[in-house]
């Protein structure tokens, strides 16, 4: 027979147990109640490894309560949780099971709550939403029944904040390279080509355009200075085409460069 030789408090809503064969278990309150492990208790060998299954099941479970109390999680990420804690596979499966039947673990649930956040304060379209989902071990099947939630109309809204959002940052551009800019950001942030057109006929371009002579002038003269080793009519095409491609027109262009040329000669 095996006596119980201390009880003592552990971290977190654990205890550990030491036994007179020199063992000791952490094991939550849960078991060490159940098995009225006080100290000076008699137990049999067989008891021992039922209090050790037991308590290795339980001790997972409680260690996957204690990191559902912060947020919803997904299956994914407690299976990698208890793996890390070193929960071995077959109590990863129960655990998860009984955290299911309890309702405590729901992917298409955290999948919904996830779009939910992401429409009030987020910044990213349904691509970007499936793909973080997908990264969270969502079945695709939930990741579509959640992202029904996000509707075009909310879409819209979204990408319109994160466009005049990113207007306040792009100084000394031409409306086109704006624009172009924009585009490629809503793209990346997971909108679609529909949404993205929308929003930029909806955005007032008014001060980009007035601004754009003062951009030419700016970004012109740094590439005049640049180009300056070039012989003229190499220098002239150099500058003319990168200004072309930052997206200013033609006869903005040759009219900075003749100005240019003017105060050279």
């Amino acid at each position: 027979m095996l006596t119980v030789v201390k009880v003592s408090q552990g971290r977190g809503p654990f205890y550990k147990v030491e036994f007179s064969n020199g063992e000791t278990l952490r094991l939550s309150e849960d078991t060490v109640v159940r098995h009225r492990l006080l100290k000076g208790q008699e137990l049999d060998e067989k008891t021992l490894e039922e209090i050790k299954q037991e308590g290795k099941e339980d001790l997972g479970f409680q260690l996957a309560l204690n990191y559902l109390s912060y947020q919803l999680r997904t299956e994914k990420e407690i299976q990698t949780y208890l793996k890390d804690n070193e929960i071995e596979s077959g109590d990863r499966h129960k655990i998860i099971e009984r955290l299911k039947e309890m309702d405590l673990l729901n992917d298409l649930v955290y999948g919904e709550s996830y779009v939910r956040t992401q429409m009030r304060i987020g910044d990213k379209g349904p691509r970007v939403l499936q793909q973080k989902l997908r990264q969270k071990g969502l079945k695709d099947s939930d990741i579509q029944q959640a992202l029904y939630l996000y509707e075009a109309e909310e879409q819209f809204e979204v990408a319109l904040h994160t466009a005049k959002k990113a207007m306040r940052k792009f100084h000394h551009s031409s409306q086109r390279e704006v624009q172009q800019k924009l585009q490629q950001l809503l793209m990346t942030k997971g909108f679609n080509s529909d949404i993205s057109k929308s929003v930029l006929a909806e955005l007032d371009f008014s001060e980009v355009e007035e601004q754009e002579n003062d951009a030419l002038e700016l970004q012109g003269e740094k590439l005049w200075r640049k180009n300056q080793r070039f012989e003229p009519a190499k220098r002239r095409q150099k500058v003319k085409q990168s200004l072309y491609q930052k997206g200013f027109q033609l006869d903005q262009i040759d009219a900075f460069i003749r100005g240019k040329e003017e105060e050279d000669e």
